[in-house]
């Protein structure tokens, strides 16, 4: 995926980007860093951690959560989701019930392929440990990780963070494994400022 992504911008022509990566998408973004360094300007790894098996660990409840295979009727399955993420969310901040329902319900009508859902998750079980690689990654980077992440334990981005030299580190307080409107302002700001070259220093 992270050759596709390389792919996908040099097809473009953009020539670079600044890559910003969510959860598995973040370990996307670290090894497109990686592998295509030539593609990246910047990089923000969000809820995300290095592949290294002690640090980022899952909490029990979580990981029953989403390894658990949820029912196909449309109904049942949006119950399920909302479920889901009810146990992901952001202890310190409101849940929006009505907002994931209707985002899970588009998610499910535009398509609803579980055994995608398992491939994800075997992607991100296999994956290779990157610490060592991530010292090689020479653009500026913003690691964003929630305090109470019950996915991805903080000390999965805080990894990430020592990994990449000169890598920033926002640890957001209250916030679990997704982005309530109320971390946006914190998530946004971060991001942009990393890709402006500030809030980080390079080695």
């Amino acid at each position: 995926m992270a050759d596709d992504t390389a792919g996908l911008i040099e097809s473009l022509g953009l020539g670079s980007a600044h890559v910003t990566g969510l959860s598995m998408g973040g370990m996307i973004a670290q090894s497109l860093a990686i592998r295509h360094p030539a593609r990246v300007r910047s990089l923000a790894s969000i809820m995300s951690t290095t592949g290294d098996r002690a640090v980022g660990q899952s909490t029990s409840e979580a990981l029953a959560m989403v390894g658990r295979r949820g029912p196909s009727e449309r109904t049942a399955a949006i119950e399920h989701g909302v479920l889901v993420w009810r146990t992901l969310r952001s202890p310190g901040y409101p849940f929006d019930e009505a907002a994931a329902r209707d985002r899970i319900a588009r998610s499910y009508d535009r398509s609803f392929y579980p055994t995608g859902a398992a491939r994800q998750l075997a992607a991100i079980v296999s994956q290779r440990n990157r610490t060592q690689a991530l010292a090689g990654v020479k653009v500026h980077a913003v690691v964003i990780h929630g305090a109470n992440d019950p996915l991805v334990h903080v000390s999965g981005g805080e990894a990430t963070a020592r990994a990449i030299p000169g890598a920033r580190l926002v640890v957001v307080p209250g916030m679990g494994h997704d982005l309530p409107e109320g971390v946006w302002p914190i998530v946004i700001d971060a991001i942009a400022e990393n890709a402006q070259g500030k809030g980080a220093s390079r080695p």
